[in-house]
């Protein structure tokens, strides 16, 4: 089986041990707040793109809250893509308690999105921890390139590489007197390996098998790069937007923006 399919049970079944109301009242926020589940340096760029009549994308979308947060801004239609039937079932039913006719979502690993989307797309989004579940970037972001139009803009917001550094709250490296201590590899090769549940998600249970990958910043610059996508933008963020408030504001990069464009 591959990691891919293990991926996938994985995030079913930890949609399954869910918090009770995980995401339920995603479509209130959404009916009374402008990009409510971004933080404000992204909101403000994502402010600063037209998105009127465009087509847009997230790849790895979870539950969709932020694409259906990126619709308010006039987008034309939208699409989220992610790998786990359960969780797109209930991006789909938020959309529909938000009344957003004109996003739809579909379930598949990204790196089999039909051809049917490929040159589809003005903007595609990725947001916190989405590439970590690929091992072969190029591959990904290949995917990204078909599916991006000429002139197509790819968005990622995610944990800096750096913070794979880091321990972690929890885990026996960490020490709250010695926050600049180094736990792990930033050339780490290994995958991570996870039974414990999505901790953001689920309680802790013994689950099945999660697998990530680290990759380095040349790495996913390289990445970009390499499938005719030309970076404009990119930003470096001394505080974290999922793991952790430990490590803010002392030093550390700790999340990224990078905005890329298709060239013609």
């Amino acid at each position: 089986m591959s990691y891919f399919q293990k991926n996938k049970e994985a995030w079913e079944e930890a949609f399954e041990h869910r918090h009770p109301g995980w995401g339920e009242a995603n479509h209130e926020r959404l009916a009374n707040e402008e990009l409510p589940f971004f933080c404000p340096d992204i909101a403000k760029e994502l402010r600063s793109i037209d998105f009127q009549g465009k087509t847009i994308a997230q790849f790895c979308c979870n539950n969709g809250r932020e694409l259906l947060s990126l619709m308010g801004l006039g987008a034309k239609k939208g699409v989220g893509f992610d790998i786990a039937e359960n969780i797109i079932m209930q991006a789909a039913d938020t959309a529909k308690k938000a009344s957003i006719e004109n996003c739809e979502f579909v379930s598949c690993n990204i790196l089999d999105i039909p051809e049917e989307y490929y040159h589809s797309f003005d903007f595609v989004l990725f947001t916190i921890g989405a590439i970590t579940w690929f091992e072969d970037l190029n591959e990904l972001f290949q995917k990204v390139s078909d599916c991006l139009k000429p002139g197509g803009i790819l968005f990622i917001h995610d944990f800096h590489p750096v913070m794979n550094m880091l321990p972690m709250p929890g885990e026996p490296e960490f020490d709250e007197q010695h926050l600049n201590q180094i736990a792990y590899s930033y050339f780490r090769k290994e995958p991570w390996i996870e039974n414990e549940g999505m901790g953001y998600m689920s309680v802790q249970y013994p689950s099945k098998t999660f697998t990530s990958f680290s990759h380095t910043l040349s790495s996913i610059i390289n990445a970009v790069s390499g499938v005719k996508l030309h970076i404009l933008k990119m930003n470096e963020y001394d505080y974290d937007i999922g793991l952790s408030e430990v490590y803010d504001k002392k030093g550390f990069p700790l999340s990224y923006l990078l905005i890329a464009e298709k060239l013609a």
